[in-house]
């Protein structure tokens, strides 16, 4: 009410105020107010204060400022701040703070009913009980004033690390082969040289299904999987994590003007996306997190004699 008075105070003065305020059930005397007025802050509204600087401060970085309540609550206790996350979600929601929302899911899978498909070997389980067991992989379209750009993905399920992506003019199984060959020379870069057992799960799309595509998995002693046709959850997984690279990156920062913009700032998003971002599926960690969380237990277990 305090609040009310002194933005309005100036026009109207503040005992004029007070007997509006009163005869419509919001009594408050003059002398209330000045004495309000002359209190100190209290601790809780100091503490709003310096959390609603953090946010603020948080928000002025590239992708945090997408973050809705729960996420910037993450953010801020991963920075070390020990913030109560319905503080997080009063604050934000008294400033008018909101997280980007997702758009429409747009289904881009053009099927070669000519082509042989490999089994769906993952039926809709989207788990991994470690790295290289399980990647998924789809593709999106990206608008630009110079045409459409093609940007393809490759997760791995047990960390959601991003371990292939490209981008090009064209949707073509070239594009498709260049993003697992990225995916394979990021695991040869940290050691791993054996895929033997991994399984690699897309949608039924002409690219996958391409004899191309398939001998250079059979290479790599990769396990095709290709989920069913029509079906809305066969690849879910890669359809949510694209989903976030399009609300994140895609329709808050365009218009984009070429590929080379769109595949310089997918650099940027691609960096963050595994380093910073945490994933609620993974104990809120990041990618990289959990990965490396993953290998030192695995070496404390390893026998040393």
């Amino acid at each position: 009410m305090t609040a009310f008075i002194d933005e309005h105070r100036d026009v109207f003065g503040v005992e004029p105020i007070c007997r509006v305020l009163s005869q419509h059930g919001a009594a408050i005397a003059p002398s209330t107010y000045y004495d309000a007025r002359k209190r100190p802050p209290s601790k809780r509204a100091l503490r709003d204060a310096e959390i609603e600087a953090l946010i603020t401060e948080a928000r002025q970085q590239r992708f945090v400022a997408r973050y809705g309540a729960r996420k910037m609550w993450l953010h801020l206790r991963r920075h070390g701040h020990d913030v109560a996350r319905c503080t997080i979600e009063r604050l934000m929601a008294r400033n008018g703070w909101q997280g980007a929302l997702r758009g429409k899911r747009v289904r881009t899978t053009i099927a070669d009913p000519e082509a042989a498909r490999a089994a769906d070997l993952v039926d809709r389980d989207f788990t991994a009980a470690a790295p290289n067991r399980l990647w998924v992989a789809d593709f999106t379209y990206v608008a630009t004033w110079s045409g459409t750009v093609s940007v393809a993905f490759i997760f791995d399920v047990f960390s959601r690390l991003i371990v292939g992506w490209r981008c090009a003019t064209s949707m073509t199984t070239e594009l498709v082969l260049d993003t697992l060959e990225h995916a394979v020379w990021t695991r040869k870069q940290a050691g791993v040289t054996d895929l033997t057992g991994l399984v690699h799960h897309t949608d039924a799309g002409s690219q996958y299904t391409s004899f191309a595509f398939t001998q250079r998995l059979i290479d790599a002693g990769v396990d095709g999987s290709v989920g069913s046709v029509g079906d809305a959850y066969d690849n879910a997984l890669a359809e949510s994590q694209i989903g976030a690279y399009k609300t994140e990156l895609i329709r808050p920062e365009g218009p984009w003007r070429d590929v080379e913009h769109v595949e310089l700032e997918t650099l940027h998003w691609v960096h963050w996306f595994n380093y910073e971002r945490s994933h609620g599926s993974i104990h809120d960690l990041t990618p990289v997190e959990i990965e490396t969380a993953y290998y030192a237990s695995r070496n404390r277990l390893l026998p040393t004699g």
